[in-house]
């Protein structure tokens, strides 16, 4: 089980000690079920800077899983972003399928048990979707959806979440993506392996403020629109042409109507009028087009730089460099 964290100090105790731990201690048999899994944690510190790692160590969670060899916690140096988060979770995840989910409560541990029965019967990739969009960020959730569709997602689900189940094939083809800009959900529908899905009902906090706002939602869904499609190059390519081929023939019908004709319709055309319209509306187009094609620049800079991914503050780390990790 893959969970991220960042400034989850003030819920991550009840979290990871409330239902996600019962749901672990369940699936391995330990509260009278049949003993069939082998549940490893990792989590994921996206550097937090509350008390999150210190509060994360005394939680019974932590301190049963490390006496089995079965909890890494990774601590990034800084700040890198969830998407990131989730990355190094999945990598460092050793485990024949891979749960990802988030600590702050929302998402409901109970879940995992029909995940897991999907994944048993065959399912490579089974995604959680809500029942009811209860965020108050309803309109940038509607509008990452259609820019996701738009990027040429046309598969994406509107309402699903990375709360999901990967198989182990998934996770090791995953973890071949180096781009730096990523949208786990994206990356993971564009391997292309079959999907199921099941419908859960979200929650309340457990504590604290989703990190999540509106203009980092935005923000992801930009980058997500840019790294993942062509559309945007495509669609000014062709809508150029199209307001080129416009512009020629009203240009031959202005010619001819104002100054062959001698302007039978009355129109009265304004040749400086009409020219400072056309250079005005083919400038805005030229800077429109030549921002669309600075951010796909900027995401050629930042690959081509080649930086890594994440940087692990080993200090803070535990269990990551078990098994050739």
């Amino acid at each position: 089980m893959v969970v991220p964290m960042f400034n989850e100090g003030s819920g991550i105790r009840k979290f990871l000690d409330g239902e996600l731990f019962e749901e672990i201690r369940r699936l391995e048999g330990a509260t009278g079920g049949e003993a069939r899994y082998e549940i490893e944690t990792v989590l994921v510190d996206d550097g937090s800077t509350d008390k999150t790692i210190e509060r994360v160590r005394s939680t019974e969670l932590f301190r049963e899983r490390e006496k089995k060899g079965l909890v890494r916690l990774v601590a990034f140096s800084k700040n890198f972003g969830k998407e990131v988060a989730l990355a190094a979770g999945i990598r460092y995840a050793t485990g024949e399928a891979v749960v990802m989910i988030d600590a702050d409560g929302q998402h409901p541990a109970e879940a995992i048990s029909e995940m897991i029965k999907r994944w048993e019967k065959g399912a490579k990739v089974v995604t959680a979707v809500r029942k009811h969009n209860r965020t108050k960020h309803r309109v940038g959730s509607w509008m990452f959806y259609k820019m996701m569709k738009m990027a040429g997602n046309k598969e994406i689900v509107e309402g699903a979440m990375d709360f999901r189940l990967i198989d182990r094939e998934v996770a090791e083809e995953y973890n071949k993506f180096t781009e730096h800009n990523r949208i786990t959900r994206g990356l993971i529908n564009w391997l292309g392996y079959p999907q199921e899905f099941i419908k859960v009902e979200i929650k309340g906090r457990e504590a604290g403020r989703g990190t999540y706002d509106f203009p980092k939602l935005m923000r992801l869904a930009g980058d997500s629109f840019v790294s993942m499609s062509r559309t945007p190059l495509v669609f000014f390519g062709v809508l150029g042409l199209i307001i080129t081929s416009f512009s020629l023939l009203l240009g031959l019908f202005i010619l001819i109507q104002q100054y062959i004709l001698r302007d039978p319709l009355g129109l009265d055309w304004s040749g400086a009028v009409a020219m400072s319209v056309f250079i005005s509306f083919l400038v805005g187009l030229v800077m429109i087009s030549q921002s669309i094609t600075a951010l796909y620049i900027s995401q050629i800079h930042i690959e081509a730089k080649n930086r890594p991914l994440y940087v692990v503050d080993r200090e803070k780390s535990e269990g990551i460099y078990e098994k050739g990790r």
